[in-house]
């Protein structure tokens, strides 16, 4: 790779031969180039791998990584200087991932760079001191802790492997027996269940650096790593094992291109450090199942983590009712804390006018219309608006046959005689406190503790057009047994499951508390259609994708399949990631925007 920048001020080459030369990667979105820079005497004791610096490049100075030192330079071509020294950044062996995980995710290393790079500018680190002796494990005190603990240090012999624990089962369980061995990197699917972990690992004397604050410690090292998604790239010297906790949340996935997944970049960074790779979750992703062996509790004690699930058959109940049933309606009378979950924001997402019975449709794109709010229809499509009235016979009253979260909230006030809360993305955490709560699944992260936790229309999650609907809705429902605890709690609250789908897999599994009624039949399914794990997938969208896709047909690669267009889509499918990202990589991309995600998530 050569430098664009040429300056009379610059050195001559003589004098760049005798000084050092470091190849940079910028900090520059659509530029996949590194560039040799030198480096001034001022700047020699600071300037490593993985430093973060300043550089000018098309007359103007922006942010880069140091990716390799002592390079040999480019011949006849004068090399600018390194502008500033920023701070500390990835480590040498984090630099080295990052060039695979572009390769894997076919995205820019810079964006994998900035991944592992600090929030804040890093000018120095602390001195490492010699941590101080932890505490005896204060979660395996309990049957299922030490059951647990016994599992974990089982996987941990592995150099890839799965525990599978149950919903009510404390995290702490599980990272605190390795931590005990020495510093461990823990990935936790959100910063919430991260920063309470790294607190009560430091009440049982475990050395902790809490991320993203925490990063000049974790650097340092000598400490044990917590942190959200970021924390696959964190920084931990001489770490004893690396472990992703729920690794089936989709919060582990980023969804800005490159699309990497904090499991698959914990996996190749304990490969390469030689360390066990532990990844945890009470559903294991068909993907975790294919990379080693999975470890379980005794039956007895993984049934009693899962929640008690009540399922409402509603196959034969009138459909015009609504979605409070007489189950739900006696939980809200009697007192207990309800949470209500339904995925569909605003007052309805399906009306029909009463006189005439059709359904309300946009003027414009033909669209079905959605209700945000008292006297207003919008469709979601096109984004045109207009008053309560029917196209066709010009009434304005609609029923209302798929209600949102704002219609549910009003009904509820009604029935339980006290305000309730509505609790959507958008909304203030401070008002979970309500006795009675209903949102979209938002109100699952946000209330701590309820006695039932009610679907109230969970064919929408069971039919959703998606290859991993089934997945998602297990996922719901293992969060929601968070919420209202193991059956072998004391005081545990109930699970309460609408559905016309009595039968579906992944109720059973919550029913029974076994994943593995979803997983084979997910698995059989997904081979049958060619999804993953079975195959691997790239979304190609934006301006410039029918040409991209134009120059992979032609390129007619051995084992991949292009599929589409569909809304602007291409998917692109191989057998493997190994066939698939090198396809991505043997084919030059036009100009222009061009996603491409690896492993997309809404398929």
């Amino acid at each position: 790779m050569t430098p664009t920048g040429r300056s009379p001020q610059s050195p001559p080459l003589d004098t760049a031969a005798r000084q050092r030369v470091v190849r940079v990667v910028p900090d520059v979105r659509g530029l996949a180039r590194a560039f040799d820079y030198l480096v001034p005497p001022a700047l020699d004791a600071d300037v490593r791998v993985g430093t973060v610096v300043r550089i000018v490049l098309h007359g103007r100075r922006v942010r880069g990584w140091v990716v390799a030192d002592d390079v040999e330079p480019p011949p006849g071509v004068t090399l600018r200087p390194l502008a500033k020294v920023t701070g500390w950044g990835p480590t040498p062996e984090e630099v080295a991932l990052t060039e695979w995980a572009a390769w894997r995710w076919a995205g820019p290393r810079s964006s994998l760079l900035a991944a592992a790079t600090p929030e804040r500018a890093v000018p120095s680190v602390p001195v490492t001191t010699r941590p101080r002796s932890p505490s005896p494990p204060t979660a395996a005190t309990t049957t299922t802790g030490l059951a647990v603990a016994d599992v974990v240090r089982a996987a941990a012999a592995h150099p890839v492997s799965t525990v599978r624990v149950p919903p009510a089962v404390d995290p702490l369980a599980v990272v605190e027996p390795l931590c005990h061995t020495g510093p461990v990197v823990v990935v936790a699917p959100t910063h919430e269940v991260a920063a309470g972990l790294g607190v009560r690992l430091r009440r049982g004397g475990v050395p902790v650096a809490v991320l993203p604050r925490g990063w000049p410690d974790a650097r340092a090292g000598g400490v044990s790593v917590v942190g959200a998604r970021l924390a696959a790239w964190a920084p931990c010297p001489e770490a004893a094992a690396i472990v992703v906790l729920d690794e089936h949340d989709e919060a582990h996935q980023e969804e800005r291109t490159p699309t990497w997944h904090a499991r698959d970049v914990a996996v190749e960074r304990a490969r390469r450090a030689g360390v066990p790779c532990v990844l945890v979750s009470p559903m294991p992703s068909l993907e975790a199942g294919q990379m080693g062996p999975v470890h379980v509790l005794a039956r007895r004690v993984e049934r009693s983590g899962w929640p008690i699930v009540d399922v409402v058959d509603q196959r034969s109940e009138d459909p015009t009712k609504g979605l409070l049933g007489e189950r739900l309606v006696a939980a809200v009378r009697d007192g207990r804390r309800v949470v209500c979950v339904v995925n569909r924001t605003g007052r309805a997402r399906l009306v029909a006018c009463v006189g005439c019975g059709r359904v309300g449709e946009c003027e414009r794109c033909g669209a079905a219309v959605v209700q945000p709010g008292e006297g207003v229809l919008e469709c979601r499509r096109c984004g045109t608006t207009r008053p309560v009235v029917c196209l066709h016979c010009h009434r304005t009253r609609f029923k209302l046959l798929r209600r949102g979260v704002s219609r549910l909230r009003e009904e509820l006030e009604v029935l339980a005689g006290e305000p309730v809360v509505e609790i959507t993305a958008s909304t203030d955490a401070a008002q979970a406190s309500s006795r009675v709560v209903v949102g979209t699944e938002a109100a699952l992260h946000r209330v701590e503790r309820a006695d039932v936790v009610a679907f109230l229309d969970f064919d929408q999650e069971l039919l959703a057009p998606r290859y991993r609907a089934a997945t998602e809705a297990l996922t719901l429902l293992v969060r929601a047994g968070r919420v209202v605890g193991g059956r072998g709690s004391p005081g545990a609250g109930r699970v309460l499951v609408q559905t016309r789908l009595p039968q579906h897999e992944a109720i059973s599994a919550a029913v029974l508390g076994d994943p593995t009624r979803l997983d084979d039949v997910e698995r059989e399914r997904r081979a049958m259609l060619g999804f993953p794990p079975a195959k691997v997938l790239a979304e190609i969208s934006g301006p410039s994708a029918e040409t991209y896709t134009e120059r992979l047909a032609e390129a007619a690669l051995d084992g991949v399949e292009l599929l589409g267009p569909a809304d602007g889509r291409w998917l692109l499918r191989a057998p493997t990631h190994t066939v698939l990202c090198d396809a991505l990589a043997a084919v030059p991309r036009p100009p222009g925007r061009l996603r491409v995600a690896v492993d997309p998530l809404r398929v």
